[in-house]
């Protein structure tokens, strides 16, 4: 049975291990700043990989980096060694894989907007019923006529077309109100401002490229979440397409001897405050049901109060470092955080939590019949890799080497929903001129056969007709000369009358 060995007891050195089929009950690190958090947080990302697990971490501070690299015996580290009569052969690197997902310090993370899904898109930007009923329309238009919408400009194009199309598609899909249209586009822009037009697209990260060993080691998937906390948005629409992600692809295996996939939270209370409320529920339902599927989720943060009660008792694995009792709140989280733990008759949970010293912790374990281990008061193990970061040419250099980093690196803008409808608008328009010409050229010859001719215009004028536009000086020279022709019959007529007339008085 596989265990991952983390702390020693402070009494007697007694080795604290993690049962590996009981590490996919997920956990929690929690503890005041400067307790030593993350050095808890790397050692047990570091045994899981020693152990050919991959491991997701999201960097919030940048100070993981160095993971990549054996560590020296040095400082507390060295001290720590000394103490545990541990060797050189103790420290080692670990394969690490940056991403970034701006792509400016590791390999760029991308999904496509079909991928997120109307319902997820819906969530993230706070749609009502109404407005993910018109995003649904939107997707089911674009699925129907074989456009794919990988991109916001795509999305972008999809609204503005159905907007303009509202009355051809109301028949079929239901109201499409302009109202609905506007506020979506709105939110659009809002993501836009804070880089999703760098994260949607293509190429999209393929979920297995993070599932990957290196020479038996599994990998570390660092996500340099510096910037991207800064746009709360955009790491929720991340975080949405991630978790589902996960539990849309991995199968049900159960517990195994060792979990598939790891995942760590560091300053979990981020991921809660002024979050959206469908990444809450989407990390509770993860944290929930994502257990069977052989993946473990750790959440690091300085107050176990940052957490929902409802995530929080999913965590069975606790390592619990110094609070402060400063505050009456402060006072609450100690003693929140003394009754999660199984007592040992042995320690004071609520005062020890107080008094433990840098790198101490009071750590619980559950079993292998999934029941917590009584807490104990505990050293945690140091780290094997270098506690530094790496330097930024070092990072660059890291990832710019990287295997993946060719697949990824530039954005790719396929035939999507934009270059669709743009084509299709073309095409319209190259009709319309085409029946405007074809319109043109009849009205042209329907007048040329209408336009009189100059014997037309002489014969009008002989007759006596009407000027008509166009008969121009022919008429105008048979119309004199008919005045003429009629005068001089009419004196004929004249004449020959007034004979008639004389003859019979004779």
């Amino acid at each position: 049975m596989i265990h991952f060995n983390l702390a020693k007891t402070i009494d007697n050195a007694t080795d604290l291990s993690l049962v590996g089929k009981m590490a996919n009950r997920h956990g929690l690190i929690a503890g005041a700043t400067g307790t030593g958090k993350t050095i808890s947080l790397r050692k047990m990302a570091e045994e899981f990989s020693r152990a050919g697990v991959p491991v997701f971490l999201a960097d919030v501070k940048g100070d993981l980096s160095g993971i990549v690299k054996a560590g020296e015996p040095t400082g507390k580290v060295g001290e720590r060694m000394a103490q545990f009569g541990l060797d050189e052969n103790y420290l080692s690197g670990f394969p690490v894989r940056f991403w970034d997902v701006f792509g400016q310090t590791g390999i760029p993370v991308r999904v496509t907007v079909s991928q997120m899904g109307a319902m997820l898109l819906a969530r993230l930007m706070n749609l009502n019923d109404t407005q993910e009923g018109l995003l649904n329309v939107v997707f089911k238009v674009a699925d129907d006529n074989g456009w794919h919408i990988l991109d916001l400009k795509d999305l972008r194009a999809m609204l503005t077309h159905i907007s303009d199309n509202a009355k051809e598609y109301r028949t079929k899909y239901g109201n499409i109100s302009p109202a609905s249209v506007g506020a979506i586009q709105r939110q659009l822009l809002q993501l836009e401002s804070e880089g999703a037009d760098t994260f949607f697209g293509e190429p999209a990260l393929n979920l297995e490229d993070w599932v990957q060993t290196d020479d038996g080691k599994g990998v570390i998937n660092i996500l340099n979440s510096e910037k991207l906390m800064r746009a709360p948005r955009l790491y929720s629409a991340f975080l949405l397409w991630f978790l589902a992600e996960i539990f849309a692809t991995f199968p049900e295996v159960g517990d195994l001897d060792k979990p598939k996939f790891v995942l760590f939270f560091d300053e979990a209370h981020l991921l809660f405050d002024n979050s959206p409320k469908a990444l809450v529920e989407q990390i509770e339902q993860v944290v929930r049901l994502i257990r069977s599927k052989g993946v473990g989720v750790y959440f690091v943060t300085q107050n176990p109060l940052d957490l929902p009660d409802s995530i929080l008792g999913q965590l069975g694995n606790r390592i619990q470092h110094a609070l402060r009792a400063f505050t009456p709140r402060d006072q609450k989280a100690v003693k929140a955080a003394a009754d999660t733990f199984r007592t040992n008759p042995n320690i004071n949970v609520a005062t020890a939590i107080s008094e433990l010293g840098v790198g101490e912790a009071l750590v619980s374990f559950l079993d292998e019949k999934g029941m917590p281990n009584v807490v104990e008061r505990a050293y945690v193990l140091p780290p094997s890799s270098q506690l530094a970061p790496l330097s930024e040419v070092e990072r660059t250099a890291s990832y710019l080497n990287d295997p993946l980093y060719a697949h990824y690196k530039d954005m790719v803008d396929n035939h999507s929903a934009f270059e669709a409808l743009e084509a299709q608008a073309a095409e319209h328009k190259a009709q319309e001129e085409q029946a405007q010409t074809q319109e043109q050229s009849k009205s042209a010859q329907t007048s040329q056969k209408q336009e009189p001719t100059a014997l037309d215009g002489f014969i009008g004028g002989l007759t006596g007709a009407r000027k008509k536009s166009g008969q121009g000086v022919a008429y105008n020279v048979a119309d004199t000369l008919g005045n003429q022709l009629n005068k001089q019959a009419s004196k004929a007529i004249s004449r020959g009358l007034m004979g008639v007339i004389k003859n019979l008085f004779k």
